[in-house]
């Protein structure tokens, strides 16, 4: 699920890619710049051996009561990705043969005439293993013997074999608009004004901040800040504040239906419908 820590660290990802497009390892993309980049409010102390060794720190946090919930549509289950089954099935006249990896989280189902059986692959499975299980399982109704990968089912008109993975999805239960604020700790203007311009620019070019959950964020500009105090002779900071409407989600793997049917809801979105198994 979309929390804001990994608002935060997305930020420090785009952040990061800007300064250092090359990587850590790499040169900053401001000529003559050492720059720092976390989440949260820097210590003091090594904020100031930092500075007093050239390295400028860039700190990303939320802005304490800048939050206002967004919520505006029912939530429900969404699918953003597929997965595809790893386990396969070939069905020649009254045969049906399993190969491919009978890795875990897939349900496979035969279907033999107006007879059914259905297998959820378990962790130590094999095709071997699946296709005895299957056997044993439609056995109950009619008869079906497995040899190696290869189930059989004598005197069969009709024969169908499906896999099914489990999908991953989301449930979107609320939305959020939160402020961040990325402050810039230079030990001089120069490299405080370069380095924020280099931060405010791949900022404002990002409409959708993606999250590592797979759902994104609306990215917008707030506001932008320079303090210049005579006590901090050698601290010259600048704060950038953006906010981001993101969603809270609720993740689960639910599995996808091999044997009956499915009613369409009024938004014509598919149920995902318990399997048998």
């Amino acid at each position: 699920m979309a929390d804001q820590s990994d608002v935060e660290a997305a930020l420090v990802g785009v952040i990061g890619g800007a300064l250092y497009p090359y990587g850590v390892t790499g040169p900053c993309a401001v000529t003559g710049a050492t720059c720092r980049i976390y989440r949260g409010w820097p210590v003091p102390a090594a904020l100031d051996a930092d500075l007093l060794a050239g390295i400028a720190n860039i700190s990303v946090m939320a802005v304490e009561g800048h939050t206002l919930n967004t919520t505006r549509w029912p939530d429900k289950w969404i699918a953003p990705t597929q997965t595809t089954p790893t386990l396969s099935t070939t069905v020649v006249g009254q045969s049906v043969t399993f190969g491919g990896i009978a890795a875990p989280g897939q349900v496979v189902a035969v279907i033999a005439d107006s007879a059914w059986a259905a297998w959820r692959v378990q962790p130590a499975d094999t095709p071997a293993s699946v296709a005895a299980g299957l056997a044993g399982s439609l056995g109950k109704v009619r008869n079906a013997t497995a040899s190696g990968a290869t189930l059989t089912v004598p005197g069969v008109v009709r024969l169908t074999a499906r896999v099914e993975a489990d999908q991953p999805t989301l449930r979107l239960s609320r939305r959020q608009q939160q402020a961040f604020q990325a402050t810039l700790w230079c030990g001089d203007p120069a490299t405080r004004d370069a380095v924020g311009g280099a931060i405010d620019a791949a900022l404002s070019g990002i409409d959708f901040l993606g999250l590592a959950d797979g759902t994104s964020g609306r990215l917008r500009y707030v506001s932008s800040s320079v303090t210049d105090k005579w006590e901090d002779a050698v601290l010259y900071r600048r704060e950038l504040t953006y906010s981001v409407d993101y969603p809270t989600a609720i993740a689960a793997d639910l599995p996808r239906m091999a044997i009956g049917a499915a009613n369409l809801g009024a938004d014509r979105a598919h149920a995902f419908p318990t399997l048998l198994s």
